[in-house]
């Protein structure tokens, strides 16, 4: 999962590319989309454009910053409808 662009503003705005790369079928997902793409709105596209075709995967690779993954998890789940809970490492209080 990653954006890659600076190409030429489409007609549409778009000016970036979200690019989904399943590794087990070895097929791309090319996706248009603006520079300005923020975690949920990356979780809208996976969901949208991704999730139909391959479930949800096993793991993610990106080279993204851990506050836009974190989004982008978060945003996921909720559009799951399932909660995200997350917890430190050594709180076991927090397991239940």
């Amino acid at each position: 999962m990653d954006v890659f662009g600076g190409f030429p503003i489409s007609k549409r705005g778009y000016d970036y590319l979200y690019v989904v790369m399943d590794r087990f079928n070895k097929v791309c997902i090319l996706i248009p989309c603006k520079k300005t793409m923020i975690g949920q709105e990356a979780a809208n596209f996976f969901f949208t454009y991704v999730w139909i075709h391959f479930d949800l995967p096993t793991s993610i690779i990106s080279n993204g910053d851990s506050k836009f993954l974190g989004k982008f998890w978060t945003s996921l789940w909720e559009r799951m409808d399932t909660k995200l809970k997350r917890r430190t490492t050594f709180h076991p209080q927090k397991n239940g």
